[in-house]
């Protein structure tokens, strides 16, 4: 048999709960795709926004290293610019003769040349409609705005009688189908095609054939959306400040809505899948599913993303399916989406690809691994450079915030992050081991900004840099 196709799809800001076996939102083909495959409960991004979440994904490096770590559109250049000349594992694959192609928002860096980063064909322009605050004429309901004074109007969900197929999404979907009815005709040659949709990120707006197969009424509310921050940093509270006139009713009509368009695409995923499948090219592929970050919605009181540290904006879906893939495979070790690079390369390539991250295939073969159940993120703030180090270590989870105080979270006994471990006297071993672990991160990647700041200023840390070992 040939080389492995590949087929990777990526959604923008998706919750890693919205595919977890017994989720209220409605996912049936890629709840299928998970049975004939292996899911991944625990895989975490390494930084909880757009740009920097997607440079690490296709360079296998955290952001300190590539250099993408704020929204391309967001920030002049000197803040968040691509490092040039840095390899990314769609390179190696068309230099083994793959035909590679790229469909959806890239938002990786700041040309939009992806002939420079292994790509053969790519249409990126049609489908990056995002570029701040967004704004949407006609009718919408129900329909869903934040206004606060002195600040535009934020239109957070909204519902359209437009059909489906007037949608970006399945534009862009009839773009992959087009792409595997032409790799099919050449059997010889084996192809990667990246699908990468701007849903189900905010603004929330669904076609009403999808809003209506949920009842807002009906859905869970999350447990924490009381949750008041005590003992969190103020600023998270001060972000929150903003969701405080959506009660729970519009805040279930919101989650509706991203509910409803991660209904779409499942739809649409289906019938690409379905294609694949018609066209025999199923049975030697790989299929990739996954998002860029996560989004509250509602947890906490919040909504999007952003430095609040929680898992809804960290932990990522991971589906693998196809070629050489074990079915039926839940596996809830910690992860990190720096470990697909390395992964794929190892699964369609037989070699290494150097990065942060770790080939998954042992895992995925049921071999026993020696490396630690972990993942690690970074967090260099949106426009107001909030600064964060996230370390995840078998049920704990470690928050080093250089605004305020820190976080601690038992992830075992407290999965919705209500209870700030990081002041408890008794915990006080825990949270120093835990900083020693992100401390040793920062070193084996040679976050140097982190690891020389030995100044009297910056020696807040529960414990310092020194407690690292040697890279």
């Amino acid at each position: 048999m040939s080389q492995p196709n590949l087929l990777f799809l990526i959604t923008d800001q998706q919750q890693a709960a919205t595919v977890a076996p017994g989720s209220p939102c409605l996912t049936p083909n890629l709840d299928a795709l998970a049975a004939r495959g292996t899911q991944f409960s625990r895989c975490y991004a390494p930084n909880p926004i757009c740009s920097p979440a997607r440079a690490s994904l296709f360079t296998g490096l955290l952001p300190h290293s590539h250099g993408m770590v704020d929204v391309t559109h967001a920030v002049p250049p000197y803040r968040a610019e691509l490092e040039p000349d840095l390899p990314m594992w769609p390179q190696m694959l068309q230099a083994a003769g793959y035909r590679t192609a790229y469909y959806g928002k890239w938002h990786v860096e700041r040309s939009n040349r992806l002939e420079q980063f292994g790509f053969d064909d790519y249409d990126v322009a049609r489908y990056h409609q995002l570029q701040g605050l967004v704004e949407r004429s006609g009718p919408m309901e129900p329909r869903g705005i934040v206004s606060q004074p002195s600040y535009r109007d934020f239109l957070l969900y909204g519902v359209v009688d437009e059909p489906v197929d007037a949608t970006p999404e399945w534009t862009l979907y009839q773009d992959g189908v087009r792409f595997l009815r032409q790799a099919a005709q050449q059997p010889d040659q084996p192809w990667a095609l990246f699908i990468s949709s701007e849903a189900p990120h905010d603004p929330y707006v669904a076609p009403r054939a999808c809003y209506e197969r949920y009842d807002p009424t009906r859905l869970p509310r999350p447990p924490s959306f009381g949750d008041d921050l005590t003992d969190r940093p103020a600023l998270y509270r001060r972000i929150q400040q903003v969701w405080q006139a959506l009660d729970w009713p519009q805040a279930a009509e919101a989650t509706t809505c991203y509910y409803a368009l991660c209904s779409l695409l499942d739809d649409l995923i289906g019938g690409l899948l379905a294609e694949l499948e018609t066209l025999g090219l199923a049975e030697n592929t790989v299929v990739v599913f996954t998002s860029d970050h996560g989004d509250y919605l509602g947890a906490h009181r919040l909504f999007l993303k952003g430095v609040p540290a929680f898992d809804e904006a960290y932990r990522v879906p991971l589906i693998l399916a196809g070629a050489g893939i074990p079915a039926g495979q839940q596996i809830d070790q910690v992860v990190s989406a720096l470990d697909l690079p390395p992964t794929l390369m190892d699964l369609l390539l037989g070699q290494p690809f150097a990065g942060h991250g770790r080939s998954l295939a042992p895992l995925l073969a049921g071999q026993p691994v020696a490396w630690p159940d972990e993942a690690y993120a970074e967090m260099q703030g949106q426009r107001f450079a909030y600064q964060q180090r996230v370390v995840w270590y078998e049920s704990w989870k470690y928050v080093f915030n250089t605004f305020d105080e820190d976080e601690l979270y038992n992830l075992a006994t407290d999965p919705h992050e209500l209870h700030n471990l990081a002041a408890d006297p008794g915990q006080r071993s825990t949270l120093e081991a835990m900083a020693r672990r992100m401390w040793q991160w920062v070193a084996d990647t040679g976050d140097d900004n982190m690891l020389k700041a030995q100044y009297g200023m910056f020696r807040f840390a529960p414990v310092g840099p020194e407690a690292a070992q040697s890279p």
